[in-house]
């Protein structure tokens, strides 16, 4: 019986050293802006790059919250990265299966038509989509960016879930079919539960890139009560000023859906494809 070999602690300690500074490098930027949201407004120059502020204040949460449009701001882009999410994460669903099922005419040309859409820079395409926008009648409305933020999202989204199906044994569904489930019936009781991961995995994509999206929020918004957050964040910017302590601020309460969000699909995200599929 061969003897257990004693782990080096010398790796040990360079494991954790490694995993410390990755997540100060990580962290960082965030604890700089929690930072400069607490610090008060007159030192936030004079204190330059000091590590922790001499004095605390919650001033600019309070201004932030009660006294600008954040809360609407906020809520306009709770509504559209849930949206553009959900449809998305549908769509693309449906389309990752049937690729990854069926053999039909012009599949090879579909693929390579939805690769190609991710090749052009969005500055290329901003002018005719708002074209496009401007003649439906949907500037100015939430309704445009749901819509666009699920077209330029689906390609992506449904090459990720296609590579879930592909992972999924196609003899979990014909046995399903024996025993008398339709098509839909072992899709939805069968394949869908194991591709849990794959629908966490594309909703948290999905949310966070459109959360985090200005170009087409920029371009299409123009009145205040539609504004989502990242062009909200603009209205800190005077034209001989910024105002660094009420964005930041803004900023860090910006982290909170995003951190929710991933807390509550996290499990998703962890378990196993196919875990408890078969039985022994």
């Amino acid at each position: 019986m061969s003897a257990v070999k004693n782990p080096n602690p010398a790796l040990i300690v360079g494991k954790y050293a490694a995993l410390a500074f990755y997540l100060i490098f990580a962290l960082f930027p965030l604890y700089w802006l929690l930072k400069i949201g607490l610090t008060p407004d007159a030192l936030i120059y004079s204190e330059g790059t000091r590590l922790f502020p001499s004095e605390i204040t919650f001033s600019n949460f309070t201004t932030v919250i009660f006294q600008t449009d954040f809360v609407a701001y906020f809520r306009n882009s709770l509504v559209v990265s849930l949206g553009a999410a959900f449809f998305t994460t549908l769509f693309a669903a449906g389309a990752g299966y049937a690729f990854s099922r069926f053999v039909f005419a012009g599949k090879r040309i579909i693929i390579a038509l939805m690769l190609v859409t991710q090749m052009f820079p969005l500055l290329m395409i901003i002018a005719p989509i708002y074209k496009i926008v401007a003649e439906l009648g949907l500037l100015n409305s939430l309704t445009s960016l749901i819509v666009v933020y699920t077209a330029f999202n689906i390609p992506f989204a449904t090459f990720l879930m296609q590579s879930f199906f592909d992972g999924i044994p196609k003899d979990l569904e014909d046995a399903a079919m024996m025993d008398g489930c339709s098509r839909f019936q072992a899709l939805c009781k069968v394949v869908f539960p194991l591709t849990l991961p794959g629908l966490g995995a594309t909703l948290g994509f999905v949310f966070t890139a459109a959360w985090s999206e200005l170009l087409f929020a920029l371009m299409l918004i123009s009145k205040n009560d539609a504004m989502t957050f990242p062009v909200g964040l603009l209205t800190f910017v005077s034209k001989f000023s910024v105002d660094w302590g009420q964005m930041m601020a803004a900023g860090v309460l910006a982290l909170i859906p995003s951190c929710l969000f991933f807390i509550f699909i996290q499990r998703y995200l962890v378990q196993g494809l196919t875990s408890g599929a078969v039985k022994g």
